[in-house]
Order: structure tokens, then C-alpha cells, then sequence
């Protein structure tokens, strides 16, 4: 039963401030993050995520569930590991992180990836399992030429600017 209070405690914060739930919850967070529909397995006091970190829909999982087949001839086994997260990371939508995997700084994970193991500074790494593709300097001397500057728009400025733009009626 009281398991279940501390998670109703926390429903609050894991709907309005998934960084501070985070926190609550045991994550070393660093500063100016911002995260939106995380999940952590059973040790999120395990995981470690570095300052300007951006991560929507990332699952953190540091434990091997793959021992749940050898469960009946080794009952007290586990499989477990940490996880961290460098400075000025982007973990694009429904990434999957797994056990013992070290993500460096100035690195983009992209959508879905699956990061089963370390990735290194300066990196873009996408698939499953997710691979280097990529430095972030030829990422950003790729779309240095496309990018639009919208982001000190106002919602309503913004459509407008971008209906014109992309010449939409």
C-alpha cells in the first residue's frame, strides 16, 4: 500500500515538472533540462543526466530483464547497471536507452533510437541499435542554410510567418 501513496505523491509533479519528479525520484539532474513523458525503470537512482538536456518520451532502463528465462535456476540474479547522460544532449522522441550505457556531451540521439551502448562527444547517432552517423559540426554545417528563425515568434506570429513561407493559403 504505501508504495502506492509515494506514487500518488508524485503524480503531480510527473504531470506538471518532469524534472523535478525526476529529482524526486532519484535522478541526478543537472540544470536547464527539459524533459516530457519520461519513464525509468525500477533504479532511476541510477541514472545520471548532465546540464541542457532535452528528452521527450525517453525510456531509461538499468536493469537486464533477459534474466527473467534463467529466473527458477538462479532466483536472487540480476543484471544491473547506471546510466549517464553528458552536457547539451538531445534524446529525440521514444528513445530507449538500456543498462551501462554512457552518452557523451554535445551529442543528438534521434527519434527511436535504441542506445545500447556508449556513444561519444560531438556525435549524432541514430537507429536500432543506434549507430554514429555523424559529428554535430557536419550536422550543423548541413543545416547551418535551412534553418528558420522563429523561436522569438509568438504563436499567432509564427503561423503566419510560416503559412507565408511555405506559401500555404
Amino acid at each position: 500500500m504505501f508504495p502506492k501513496l509515494i506514487k500518488l505523491y508524485y503524480l503531480p509533479y510527473r504531470l506538471f515538472n518532469q524534472v523535478l519528479w525526476a529529482k524526486k525520484i532519484g535522478v541526478k539532474v543537472g540544470s536547464d533540462c527539459r524533459f516530457y513523458k519520461l519513464s525509468f525503470s525500477t533504479e532511476p537512482y541510477l541514472v545520471e543526466i548532465g546540464n541542457h538536456v532535452s528528452a521527450t518520451k525517453v525510456h531509461f532502463e538499468t536493469h537486464d530483464g533477459g534474466l527473467w528465462i534463467f529466473r527458477k535456476r538462479h532466483p536472487h540474479w540480476d543484471k544491473i547497471s547506471t546510466i549517464k547522460i553528458g552536457n547539451n544532449v538531445y534524446l529525440g522522441y521514444d528513445v530507449i536507452i538500456l543498462p551501462g550505457v554512457k552518452i557523451g556531451n554535445n551529442v543528438i540521439v534521434g527519434a527511436r533510437s535504441v542506445v545500447t551502448r556508449n556513444i561519444p562527444d560531438n556525435s549524432v547517432a541514430v537507429g536500432s541499435p543506434a549507430r554514429v552517423i555523424k559529428s554535430t559540426d557536419d550536422y550543423y554545417n548541413k543545416i547551418k542554410n535551412e534553418v528558420i528563425e522563429t523561436k522569438h515568434l509568438s504563436r499567432r506570429s509564427k503561423k503566419k510567418f510560416l503559412l507565408k513561407h511555405f506559401n500555404i493559403s
